[in-house]
């Protein structure tokens, strides 16, 4: 299994359970289980978030991933707010992350900030050099979400450690950056959020990220323009 794959599968996943959810999770499991075992260590973490997500019924899997990730900023899907918290350099990020997507043709679904995991995810699976890049420029963040799932017991610690396994090692010092910010939490200077610049004369529109229901796994021919 590729990269790529597993970033599409753990965007879905890390998706909001919807009406949609059920039939979704049978799609990625299915999938999941045509890749040999032997191709991708990935494949095994994934099931089993699969395997323990489809216990869940009704409107469980909602009020569990509320429960995750809307009731704790240290299991946040935000990206940026482990390492800027709410702050200016915070602002910021989301711009440079917002006019990466665009240089490539895409933006991010409308009232969603462009540091969105299962978004960023969506990202490298059809961009997977940039998008790649992305999520290694934020390990620490990665790493950060993935313990504090790891300490709640949430069953999403699987599919963090999927892409995890994806991305480089990171530094030594950087690992020691990761548990110093781990110890004092994100920055908590509260000012509003610096808005993108908007696109220079001539830039071609970007397109949303394609909804991926029914096309699990495809991949396009690039980016859009």
């Amino acid at each position: 299994m590729t990269a790529p794959l597993v970033h599409q599968a753990a965007s879905l996943l890390l998706s909001y359970p919807d009406d949609g959810w059920p039939a979704r999770l049978r799609t990625v499991t299915t999938t999941l289980e045509e890749v040999p075992a032997a191709s991708c260590a990935s494949r095994a973490g994934l099931l089993r978030f699969c395997a323990e997500a489809a216990d869940a019924s009704g409107l469980e899997p909602a009020a569990r991933y509320v429960a995750t990730f809307d009731r704790s900023r240290r299991r946040t899907l935000h990206l940026t707010y482990y390492t800027h918290g709410d702050t200016r350099a915070r602002g910021a990020a989301l711009a440079a992350l917002k006019a990466l997507m665009r240089q490539h043709g895409w933006e991010v679904s409308q009232g969603e900030l462009p540091d969105f995991l299962p978004g960023v995810l969506e990202f490298a699976a059809r961009c997977p050099e940039p998008g790649g890049r992305l999520l290694a420029d934020h390990r620490a963040a990665l790493t950060l979400l993935t313990e504090a799932l790891a300490r709640y017991g949430s069953p999403y610690r699987h599919v963090l450690g999927a892409v995890l396994s994806t991305l480089p090692a990171p530094p030594r010092a950087e690992l020691a950056a990761v548990r110093a910010l781990a110890r004092s939490g994100p920055p908590t200077e509260t000012v509003g959020l610096r808005t993108a610049a908007p696109p220079a004369p001539g830039t071609p529109a970007p397109v949303p990220f394609p909804r991926t229901e029914g096309t699990l796994f495809s991949r396009t021919e690039g980016p859009r323009r």
